[in-house]
């Protein structure tokens, strides 16, 4: 495998599935599959969940409401994503922690790094809920802090298409995909990739970005496993060098480590 941790960062509006609103249950029960055969691998994982499939805070001046409440709201949402896929995790037999940006004792830890990344080292999966718990924060901004905070080797963005494209490949049929591509190069063509905070977070810290499709089989599998998919966003456009440069993954004589370590124990 070439990451020993990484953050997973899911949409709220992904787990829609074909529904107008709320959670599909064949799609959370796919995700959840997803990061279980990730997990069994011995990898690190942390998750991110948008709240878009139930409130986004940025909708509040629409329906007349305060922005930091309508954000706290959002919030919320996000909480309620976290426990749903904690529950198909365990579900499927996989031991998991969700951590709250917000304190909501019964239903979930508050977040502290050190409780956050000695569960990562444990092997449970971390899903952090409630964003920052601030407001005028996106989810994206807090993938990208805490990945940072806890040394995650990469940010894995699942979305609905595979990469990163010249223009929006569901509007335009001649976009093309970039495998690769640099910080300033998305930021001179202006490309959505994150927002700005989240986004300069990652470049300010050499933290690899990776936009994918999250919905084809076995995408994140390949992924851990050094596949190319999707588009690879780093410092320099040297993959090797910038990926490898990050606390969580792992180098080739660690990978070959790891691979004799595995089949000593089996």
């Amino acid at each position: 495998m070439k990451y020993n941790r990484i953050l997973l960062k899911l949409s709220g509006e992904a787990l829609m599935g074909k529904q107008q609103y709320g959670i599909d249950a064949d799609r959370l029960m796919q995700y959840a599959q997803e990061v279980r055969a990730v997990a069994e691998l011995g990898v690190q994982v942390a998750v991110v969940i948008g709240g878009g499939n139930i409130f986004r805070g940025v909708q509040a001046e629409a329906f007349g409401l305060d922005r930091v409440q309508g954000d706290y709201m959002g919030m919320l949402a996000t909480v309620i994503n976290s426990m749903a896929l904690q529950s198909a995790l365990e579900k499927l037999g996989t031991p998991t922690r969700l951590l709250s940006g917000l304190t909501i004792q019964r239903v979930c830890e508050p977040y502290i790094r050190r409780r956050a990344m000695r569960h990562l080292e444990k092997g449970r999966v971390v899903i952090f809920g409630a964003g920052i718990g601030s407001p005028y924060f996106t989810t994206d901004s807090a993938a990208s802090l805490r990945a940072i905070e806890v040394e995650a080797a990469v940010v894995l963005k699942g979305t609905r298409v595979d990469g990163i494209y010249t223009a929006d490949p569901e509007k335009d049929p001649s976009a093309t995909r970039f495998p690769q591509i640099t910080f300033d190069e998305v930021m001179e063509k202006n490309l959505n990739v994150m927002d700005m905070t989240a986004f300069t977070l990652c470049k300010e810290n050499n933290l690899p970005i990776i936009v994918f499709d999250m919905n084809k089989k076995d995408n994140l599998l390949k992924l851990v496993n050094g596949e190319q998919i999707g588009t690879l966003v780093t410092m320099t456009g040297d993959a090797e060098h910038d990926v490898a440069a990050k606390p969580g993954t792992l180098l080739p004589e660690q990978k070959r480590a790891s691979t004799a370590s595995a089949e000593q124990q089996a």
